[in-house]
């Protein structure tokens, strides 16, 4: 049975550096595109300075972190969240980094690399573990 928990869904109201009505915010909004039926957990970050793309029917848990810039390792790029992906909750996806279609992120994870489409990955940094069945990808893209 689909979810029909997004039945009305509308896209946030998204202010510079102010948390919105789902309790994450966003820096650079300028720069962020953000897909049809999205779901962003409370807490998350994005720092859109050198855009961030997420995609329909993405999904990211509470308190991650996504960033198109680091001032740690002096890294920037886009980040594209393709559609249908998973982003557990606590993770972090950093710049120039595109996480495939319908792949999950385990929770607590670190993305610097580049995940396909269709798989499961997660730890620090974050390596792909398997791939998704047939049978789990339709389940996921029912569960929307």
């Amino acid at each position: 049975m689909p979810n029909d928990r997004f039945e009305n869904w509308k896209p946030p109201k998204i202010k510079e550096r102010i948390i919105n009505e789902y309790n994450w915010l966003v820096q650079n909004n300028e720069n962020l595109q953000l897909g049809y039926k999205t779901d962003i957990g409370a807490f998350t970050y994005v720092n859109a300075k050198f855009n961030v793309i997420i995609e329909d029917h993405v999904q990211i848990g509470s308190h991650c972190s996504i960033y198109s810039i680091s001032t740690i390792d002096n890294k920037e790029g886009p980040v594209n969240l393709k559609k249908n992906c998973r982003i557990g909750t606590h993770s972090v996806v950093m710049p120039n980094v595109t996480i495939g279609e319908n792949s999950i992120i385990g929770a607590f994870s670190f993305v610097n690399k580049d995940i396909p489409k269709n798989v499961v990955a997660f730890g620090v940094p974050a390596k792909v573990v398997r791939n998704l069945t047939e049978k789990e990808i339709k389940e996921l893209e029912v569960s929307l």
